[in-house]
């Protein structure tokens, strides 16, 4: 279970390679000890990310874990050996925006990965904080999803999909010890956006780690990474639409 302060004795990480997974490990490493399962492709990025961990005292149990292949999730997450305190939903892709809503198969799968699979994984993980009777699920959404642009529309409606079933999900697990904490970035300087240009208020996996260990310890369920991002989309959803598809987004 989380300690006093907040932290987790046990760590799942879904998409464990990720910049943002990596950097939240990191945080809760730097005040204690802690057990990770790192979920993952098999791989060098998944070996370094193992190297990573234990070389900053990390115990780390490396499991195999494909996204599009939902049919795995409910072994995976049931055959885990211990409790789970915090598991975050870390995995996703950007895609080439216009191959996305041109190229059936690019649609397909990003739809599948940044929707489906969390949607799978989510049910997967709702049961098992259930029979835990406790258990943090931290979503990383993303505001991309809270007004779906021309600019990437396939990815944001994916992202607002995402977003409402955590949220929902949230709400579904009151009362039964679990709870979700969704998490929505705005624009990260990780791999997956190497070679696209920052734009304001963008910010780094460090940044989005740091927000998720305060929104753990502080039992939210949804923050903005930055903060200033909540009043700027509240200003945006309400932009009519005439006027909203001339914004440079």
């Amino acid at each position: 279970m989380l300690n006093a302060l907040g932290r987790p004795q046990t760590l799942l990480l879904l998409g464990g390679t990720s910049d943002i997974a990596l950097a939240t490990a990191m945080h809760w490493l730097r005040s204690g000890p802690l057990h990770v399962v790192l979920a993952a492709r098999p791989g060098e990025r998944r070996d370094a990310a193992v190297a990573l961990l234990t070389g900053h005292g990390a115990t780390v149990e490396a499991l195999d874990f494909e996204a599009e292949a939902t049919d795995t999730h409910p072994a995976l997450i049931a055959g885990l050996d211990r409790d789970v305190d915090v598991a975050l939903v870390a995995f996703g892709v950007l895609g080439d925006e216009e191959r996305a809503w041109q190229d059936h198969d690019a649609a397909v799968h990003l739809a599948t990965v940044d929707y489906t699979a969390p949607v799978s994984v989510g049910v997967c993980l709702a049961e098992r904080v259930r029979r835990q009777g406790h258990g943090v699920i931290v979503a990383l959404s993303s505001v991309a999803g809270e007004r779906v642009r021309r600019s990437n529309f396939v990815y944001g409606s994916a992202k607002a999909g995402m977003d409402g079933f955590y949220l929902g999900l949230g709400e579904a697990l009151r009362g039964t010890g679990g709870r979700v904490l969704v998490v929505r970035p705005g624009f990260v300087r990780t791999k997956m956006t190497e070679g696209r240009d920052p734009v304001p208020l963008s910010v780094d996996a460090d940044d989005v780690a740091a927000a998720i260990v305060r929104g753990v310890a502080n039992g939210d369920d949804l923050i903005w990474v930055p903060g200033a991002l909540r009043g700027v989309m509240s200003g945006l959803r309400h932009v009519p639409r005439a006027l909203f598809r001339k914004l440079p987004l």
